[in-house]
């Protein structure tokens, strides 16, 4: 990996395509695993020094002269509560700008490198309201100047919360001395507000704010006392801590951490990346080093740690386990991670630093010392929630207020193109960039843009969804229509639509399918997608959906997620079995996609679509992707 040229994969770009697809994808996994996404150094430096001067050096200057702190005098301010508040206000405006995380080209954002605002602040964008036919005057999927509106009043909000003048409260004054105050809270509640709407309103830009994470820290700046107002913040960043580490638990996770290790930059042994697969290149699941590092130092950390800072009064048992918490998301954000959650680490791992040693249990600020019991039990129960409820029905919740930020248990997806059907994306789409391999193109010629493209999918082969998706597609396409159609992935494609992605499935789902076939109406076998849900905790299956754009959910099954991890990325054995609930049967004409009817199942799929009965034409409109909220 050079500072200004990538690792190429070692293919020939021209011919390329021409492979089988299958074929495409092992050869490209195998060079992942060596080399990761291949990107040049100069990427990774442009992504510290936004880290670096951007967030942490603007951000410490805003937080500082803003509350009569020198920049430089770091023992001064580094447990000062009103600095910990500004930069997590701080962090949230890089979020949802669009600067932070799911930014630059890790997250396919090439050309330009922010989605964000350029998206945001401008009408006709699609907007992607979570519930539309439940909450009244949010239906429609693209912006109006009320939603433009609406967004940069957030932004205006948030930057009048930096520089307003600070406030002295009688619970703060009473245990910090000599303080410089806190932020104000008459200027957070129209923040809360407003970010309430547009949550209803739009999810994207909710979700890109991180706001599983930071609006309830903000509800604690604006309504708790001092005292319980850390004391709720300790159990947040432990929920979070300790939610991401149970989710982990599972046969997913150990498939992360093998391709992760292959994208470190600073790791160039290739001998020290392959001992995280089983025998490279022949059998490429992780392998028992992979599993330790994921559970033992990842897992294991993640939920043990957590919980010995909560409850730890003992000054050098706390001291080692902020250390390695730190440690922990410094590790992480060193991986660079796809969806580079790059600043969302180093606020973890200040905010460790600032809660148990600016904070500490022996000081008074151990849970047991609230002056409002009943009032943490209703926080603890309402910070459980949503990581409960999404674990449970994934259906539901985002992965992110599941707390599943790195557990490899995700929604997501494989698009499929016929020749030249892409192009009506950029057509039709209003948005701020366009295709991923368009914005390639500006820079590089399109056989080389076609590998890139490449990389993404046989990254998502290394993962139990790839050989489950990709199986799917496989069965529905057949291999001729497999190796001619353009697949896309879902995640990258849906960041340059709707500005951001950070892997959630639920972020192109059939409503957002829907919006597309709006814009682009496409014909029918033009654009097949599918759909996989995550696992619930409590199951040992994922549900997939196919979905035909111009035609709707045109099949429904699950399948065990011990055959998806049992499977090598390119699938040498055929497609991994799955478990049919529900298909529309076709046949008849040229495109073979006219007469849909549906058949109900019960059983493992055939092979063959014409073995299967005709029953009755669907009239559900739910099955319908054009008509989907």
């Amino acid at each position: 990996m050079g500072l200004t040229q990538p690792d190429f994969p070692p293919v020939d770009p021209a011919t390329f395509t021409q492979q089988p697809f299958l074929d495409r994808m092992r050869v490209l996994g195998a060079h992942w695993a060596e080399y990761g996404f291949g990107t040049q150094k100069m990427v990774h430096i442009i992504y510290l020094l936004k880290v670096l001067v951007l967030y942490i050096g603007v951000g410490v200057t805003i937080a500082t002269l803003t509350t009569g702190y020198g920049v430089f005098d770091v023992s001064a301010w580094w447990n000062q509560p009103v600095i910990y508040q500004k930069l997590v206000l701080w962090t949230l405006l890089i979020e949802i700008v669009g600067v932070g995380g799911s930014w630059g080209p890790l997250a396919g954002h090439f050309k330009p490198m922010t989605g964000g605002a350029l998206f945001w602040l401008r009408p006709k964008t699609i907007r992607l309201p979570p519930w539309p036919d439940q909450v009244p005057f949010t239906r429609g999927d693209s912006r109006t100047l009320f939603d433009v509106g609406l967004y940069a009043a957030v932004l205006i909000n948030l930057v009048v919360a930096l520089f307003a003048p600070t406030v002295h409260t009688a619970s703060l004054d009473a245990l910090v001395p000599n303080n410089h105050g806190l932020v104000n809270p008459a200027v957070l509640y129209s923040f809360l507000a407003l970010m309430l709407v547009l949550g209803l309103r739009d999810k994207v830009p909710f979700l890109a704010a991180r706001s599983e994470q930071y609006l309830p820290a903000i509800v604690f700046f604006t309504f708790l006392p001092f005292l319980d107002m850390i004391l709720a913040l300790k159990l947040m960043i432990v929920i979070v801590w300790v939610g991401a580490g149970i989710s982990k638990f599972g046969r997913h996770f150990t498939m992360v951490i093998a391709p992760m290790i292959s994208n470190t930059p600073w790791l160039a042994s290739k001998w020290a990346k392959r001992l995280n697969y089983r025998s490279f290149p022949n059998d490429m699941r992780p392998s028992k080093t992979a599993s330790f590092l994921g559970h033992a130092l990842g897992t294991l950390v993640e939920v043990v740690t957590p919980l010995i800072l909560l409850f730890s009064t003992n000054k050098t048992l706390t001291v080692l386990a902020v250390i390695l918490m730190v440690c922990f998301h410094l590790f992480i954000f060193s991986t660079f991670p796809l969806a580079v959650p790059l600043e969302w680490n180093i606020l973890f791992a200040y905010a460790a630093v600032f809660l148990f040693l600016g904070f500490p249990a022996w000081d008074g600020y151990a849970v047991t010392d609230t002056t409002h019991p009943w009032l943490m039990v209703l926080i603890v129960a309402a910070l459980l929630f949503f990581p409960v409820l999404g674990n449970l029905r994934p259906d539901l919740v985002s992965f992110l207020p599941s707390m599943r930020q790195y557990a490899g248990n995700w929604a997501s997806a494989t698009w499929a193109f016929a020749p030249g059907a892409e192009e009506k994306l950029n057509q039709h789409v209003v948005r701020a960039s366009l295709n991923t391999k368009t914005q390639l193109m500006a820079n590089f010629p399109e056989e080389v843009a076609n590998v890139v493209m490449h990389q993404m999918l046989a990254w998502r082969s290394m993962h139990s969804q790839g050989r489950g998706l990709f199986s799917v597609m496989q069965r529905h396409l057949g291999d001729d229509r497999l190796n001619s159609y353009t697949l896309r992935e879902a995640e990258f494609s849906c960041n340059s639509l709707i500005a951001f992605n950070f892997g959630d499935g639920h972020l192109h789902n059939p409503k957002m399918i829907a919006a597309l076939q709006r814009r682009c109406n496409f014909a029918p076998g033009e654009f097949t997608v599918v759909w996989v849900e995550s696992q619930p905790i409590h199951k040992a299956t994922q549900e997939y959906l196919v979905l035909d754009a111009a035609l709707g959910v045109v099949e429904r099954g699950t399948w065990r997620v011990f055959d998806a991890v049992e499977e090598q990325p390119w699938l040498p054995n055929g497609p991994i079995p799955v478990h049919v609930t529900w298909r529309r049967e076709f046949g008849g004409s040229e495109t073979g996609i006219d007469a849909y009817t549906s058949v109900d199942q019960a059983g493992p799929v055939s092979n063959s679509r014409a073995a299967q009965p005709k029953k009755r034409i669907s009239t559900d409109p739910q099955e319908s992707v054009g008509s989907a909220g």
